[in-house]
């Protein structure tokens, strides 16, 4: 008789469209922002602030819906987020004043992203799985990949031909369908179906859920983990990952390809191109991160990135070879950081806090990410092109290779049992 499939891998399924659809949410803006400036006037500093706030409250919302997770569940909190975005999104196309796309695009969808972001991949691969969580987590974090390739040259298209409100509702018919799914096939862990995770030997202990405020809880584990200089160092890098990725180029290669005269499908296409490579990168990191040592990894991953942000601005002045060079380069480094990130900080923190504690190193990746998207379109507002803002971020991301080696160093590892949570917290 033929084994069954672990329920873990149709919960990984569903939790990998979820992920999707919010990364084609989070990756619109590339499509919306020449589009805005020419129907209502607005600066690009003015939508790069909506975008900015958008993706601080991606971030910030992370270590609160690990919580919120905790409490409510996987599948609720998976339900609420994309019914949040659905409802936003539409809301969205009735917009005509600057503070109405603050208040839709940057506190609602903003805060609805981050209630479906890498966070819940990590809570549902420590739930689900004891075997292969790197490879998991890979596969997962592709998922932003995916959601670029499938959607971004269809919305440049649909936006080019129909206008940007007709873009927003075929994402918000998407996130509809997420929660849907959602709801359907999310269980809230293997205990509850009568299973081990994936994996797990007999007798080998199974993170519990734990019970309490989910703010209360969130902050405790900041408060704990804080006094780690691993934390502070994975938190660092990660800020840069996000500067390096999220703000600058996944809200203003659109635009600033379309400065040197490339046209926005095309431009859209570029980013979708470096989808699919992210999407073997990401899931070849994973792999790497289960044989590996993380510290070189992402040593590897940053230093490789920021020569790419380097040599980007020749690269959109040429002939079109080396916007390719960068687009395979650049596209199989995109979040390749994130296995080796999660997999420090579960090392140095424990599977029971690991996921509440990435939460916070994320915010940190969207703090960065939003400063980033607001301060690149001030300099094209002020300096007419994003030269320095690429040159900037690939002197910071060399900088974060450095941070890399010195995690788990001059030990670090003695730090790990003051930072641990305490039996039944």
């Amino acid at each position: 008789m033929a084994r069954r499939v672990h329920y873990g891998w149709f919960v990984v399924g569903t939790t990998f469209v979820v992920l999707l659809v919010s990364a084609a949410i989070r990756a619109t803006p590339g499509v919306l922002i020449v589009p805005l400036e020419h129907e209502f006037g607005w600066q690009r500093a003015t939508i790069s602030l909506a975008i900015s706030v958008n993706l601080l409250l991606y971030g910030l919302m992370g270590p609160f819906c690990a919580a919120i997770a905790e409490r409510i569940g996987l599948r609720r909190t998976m339900g609420l987020a994309m019914g949040l975005l659905a409802t936003a999104l539409l809301l969205a196309t009735l917009m005509r004043r600057p503070w109405h796309l603050v208040v839709l695009w940057g506190v609602l969808i903003g805060s609805g992203t981050g209630m479906a972001a890498m966070v819940i991949g990590t809570a549902v691969v420590t739930r689900w799985f004891s075997r292969h969580r790197g490879l998991v987590l890979g596969a997962l974090t592709a998922s932003t990949a995916t959601g670029q390739l499938l959607f971004l040259p269809l919305l440049a298209r649909v936006a080019e031909g129909d206008g940007w409100r007709a873009a927003l509702r075929i994402v918000a018919a998407a996130a509809a369908g997420g929660a849907a799914i959602a709801l359907a096939f999310v269980r809230e862990s293997p205990a509850a179906m009568g299973l081990r995770p994936y994996g797990a030997e007999e007798g080998e202990a199974v993170v519990a859920r734990r019970a309490g405020n989910p703010a209360v809880l969130a902050l405790r584990t900041l408060a704990r983990a804080s006094r780690s200089r691993d934390f502070w160092l994975l938190a660092g890098t990660f800020f840069v990952c996000g500067a390096s990725t999220n703000g600058l180029i996944g809200t203003h290669l659109i635009p600033a390809c379309m400065d040197h005269g490339i046209p926005e499908v095309r431009a859209a296409g570029i980013l979708a191109t470096m989808g699919i490579f992210d999407l073997f990168g990401t899931t070849i990191s994973g792999w790497l991160t289960d044989r590996w040592d993380s510290r070189r990894l992402l040593f590897t991953y940053y230093g490789l990135r920021g020569l790419s942000l380097v040599f980007l601005p020749d690269a959109l002045v040429g002939d079109g070879a080396g916007l390719n060079v960068f687009t395979v380069f650049y596209g199989l480094d995109w979040i390749a950081t994130v296995p080796p990130t999660v997999r420090l900080a579960t090392d140095a923190f424990g599977a029971e806090d690991a996921p509440v504690v990435f939460g916070w190193i994320f915010a940190a990746h969207q703090v960065g990410a939003g400063l980033a998207a607001l301060a690149a379109g001030i300099v094209r507002t002020e300096l007419g092109d994003y030269h320095h803002a690429f040159v900037a971020s690939g002197a910071t991301c060399l900088v974060a290779a450095m941070m890399a080696l010195l995690v788990n160093r001059r030990g670090a590892r003695a730090a790990v049992p003051a930072v641990r949570a305490p039996s039944g917290a």
